[in-house]
């Protein structure tokens, strides 16, 4: 290792833990004012944390980010640089509704949701695979397509750029359980929280305890050994962006099945999701469980802003507030510092190559 590589180590590492030590500071100081002084607004504020409302809809907020950066992390560790996640999730929520509409089944308009994403994100491996393509303006484009894509062919079906509504999800509650202050958000949620955490145990396992997570992390770190082991290097970037696909297209699936349609109006209802998402596996180190921890505070962010839109607790415009993800962002990627992408991600790489 490099001492430069150490050093943004180094420097990275010392950033979660200064974010990490100023959120549990502010945390408990937030916790004294809401048991001495909760009239106050810090009183107020730690109230609306401590909610059991507010951690269900941060889970909620959760799933799109959380799928999208599963997706990222193993198309990225693969030496695929995907930053279309954003476009993955436009078009699976999209065809999920209308699957769902069609089909008359939300599973099935789940499931078809998946399916469009993953023949995107195919297309987007065969440009950058197969022809060579930039990686990060095939992203781009991958992006701009599901953004004109997906509110046209709303127009066309329905006549405009929101869908009709097909209905939701049924939440899974566990009696008892689903009543604990707080943590019984954990046990009254959307099947597609329950499908998140799975894909998060799921995704770790795979790239930390299996013959192809080796495989995807050699190909993103040093192709040429494993072209030398026997392993075709395209083949397993090849099925890693696939991967992106299918997980982006559970992520944007569950976002427009959970509110029951697609809204295409403007940056549509996915709303900058798939970049958050890019950010949150680069906070999370490409590790899946970082991903889902740096993604709730991100979600836990915005839902907090919803609340104090809601209510009058902050006294600033509600255009301010929105705001306070976004900045959290700007923020943690500036006292983060820089993460140490895969070696070769980003690189084309044809087996046989010298």
């Amino acid at each position: 290792m490099t001492n430069d590589s150490a050093i943004d180590r180094l420097q990275s590492a010392s950033g979660r833990l200064f974010i990490a030590a100023v959120a549990f500071l502010t945390l408990v100081v937030l916790a004294g004012f809401g048991l001495f002084a909760p009239a106050s607004t810090p009183g107020q504020i730690f109230w609306v944390l401590a909610s059991k409302s507010t951690l269900s809809s941060t889970l909620r907020l959760s799933v799109p980010i959380v799928l999208a950066a599963l997706g990222g992390i193993f198309a990225e560790k693969s030496g695929v640089i995907n930053i279309g996640l954003e476009g993955l999730l436009i078009i699976s929520a999209f065809a999920a509704i209308f699957g769902a509409d069609v089909t008359g089944s939300l599973w099935l308009g789940f499931l078809v949701g998946i399916v469009a994403s993953t023949l995107l994100a195919g297309v987007f491996a065969i440009v950058c695979i197969e022809f060579r393509a930039d990686q990060i303006i095939a992203g781009l484009a991958v992006w701009l397509i599901a953004l004109g894509l997906a509110p046209f062919a709303s127009q066309v079906f329905y006549g405009g750029p929101n869908t009709s509504s097909v209905g939701t999800f049924d939440t899974i509650t566990v009696p008892a359980l689903a009543d604990i202050p707080f943590f019984g958000a954990l046990f009254d949620a959307s099947p597609a929280v329950y499908i998140m955490f799975a894909a998060v145990a799921a995704s770790w396992y795979v790239l930390n305890r299996t013959t192809f997570g080796r495989w995807v992390r050699a190909a993103g770190e040093n192709p040429k050994a494993l072209d030398t082991a026997g392993v075709d290097v395209s083949r397993v970037r090849y099925v890693a962006v696939l991967l992106s696909g299918v997980l982006s297209g559970m992520g944007g699936a569950a976002l427009a099945i959970n509110i029951g349609q697609f809204s295409g109006n403007g940056p549509t209802m996915v709303n900058g999701k798939g970049f958050i998402a890019i950010v949150a596996y680069l906070f999370g180190n490409y590790n899946p469980v970082g991903a889902l921890l740096s993604t709730t505070l991100f979600a836990g962010l915005e839902a907090i802003q919803i609340r104090f839109q809601s209510g009058d607790i902050l006294a600033i415009p509600n255009s301010l507030v929105q705001t306070i993800p976004f900045i959290a962002v700007i923020v943690v990627l500036a006292l983060v510092g820089k993460t140490r992408l895969p070696e070769a991600a980003g690189d084309h790489y044809e087996s046989g190559e010298e």
